[in-house]
């Protein structure tokens, strides 16, 4: 299924993640504008393995390039995305994601040992674990062991899963010191939050007329300052985000829905079918209309 995000850049997270706190699921990247996924973010870890393509995995304003086999843990609340380089299409992005309460509660001796040091540790927004590595061998193995389990459910699948996940922070931590370091500065991480400010703006009021000084003020900074911001993150202006959203949703409904194009026009934030025409086949290489036709 291909990544699904909420007003607010969360992830939807297909499975009741209070029940049994990992989710799985395959992204499929193919299904999406030029192979790539939006920058967002969730309150959990998330791990995901290349499969037969090369990935460009962004987490803040760091690119990691992973290549098959290659499989990268992201912190909690970074901002990420990812993009397929190349590789067969569609190539399924295998990923899972998990709270730390799968391995103890957390007001737990445990939790606030091993997972909380990870969680606070703003050094560490991923860690990457290479296929050629000796050294994440095992933890290779486990996480395979787990898109398993999750996709299969077979007897007693939680208990294997948590068990895995368990095996995989244990090597985290045991190797933490060594691990590479990213030491954010203050203005980096300022910079992230103002980005998550002004996103979270525009995926709430998309629909809405919106300006550069509306997505400058969500975050109390000048207009200015926004356009560096989202420069830095996004390589794109703040209007330039919102357009792309809007036609990232009206791309959804023309898949899903049975609306007009007048109708997707309005509900996703363009006032005018023809300017809405004009910048989604600028984009996308083909007309609305004809999206529109094909259907699912």
């Amino acid at each position: 299924m291909p990544i699904l995000l909420d007003h607010q850049l969360q992830e939807q997270i297909p499975h009741d993640i209070s029940t049994f706190p990992v989710a799985f699921y395959c992204d499929e990247l193919a299904a999406l504008p030029n192979r790539t996924g939006p920058m967002h973010w969730h309150p959990y870890f998330e791990i995901a393995t290349a499969q037969s393509g090369i990935l460009d995995y962004q987490v803040g304003q760091t690119h990691t390039i992973l290549e098959p086999g290659d499989s990268i843990f992201v912190n909690q609340n970074m901002l990420h995305g990812i993009r397929q380089l190349s590789g067969d299409a569609p190539d399924h992005l295998p990923i899972i994601i998990f709270s730390g309460t799968v391995v103890a509660p957390e007001n737990s001796a445990i939790y606030q040992k091993y997972i909380q040091p990870i969680l606070e540790c703003n050094s560490l927004p991923f860690a990457v674990f290479r296929h050629d590595s000796s050294l994440w061998t095992e933890v290779h193995r486990r996480i395979r062991s787990t898109y398993h389990a999750m996709e299969e459910q077979p007897d007693c699948y939680e208990l294997a899963v948590q068990r895995n996940i368990c095996c995989i922070l244990e090597t985290l931590f045991r190797n933490f010191d060594s691990l590479p370091k990213s030491e954010a500065s203050r203005v980096q991480l300022n910079s992230q939050i103002r980005l998550q400010k002004m996103l979270l703006y525009i995926y709430k009021n998309y629909a809405q007329k919106i300006t550069l000084a509306d997505i400058a003020g969500a975050a109390n900074i000048s207009r200015s300052e926004a356009g560096r911001c989202f420069q830095s993150y996004l390589g794109c202006s703040p209007v330039e985000a919102l357009i792309q959203h809007r036609l990232q949703t009206a791309q959804c409904l023309l898949r899903e829905t049975t609306l007009t194009l007048q109708e997707i026009s309005f509900a996703c934030g363009f006032h005018s079918v023809n300017y809405f025409s004009r910048q989604f086949r600028k984009r996308y290489g083909y007309s609305p209309g004809q999206k529109h036709k094909l259907g699912k």
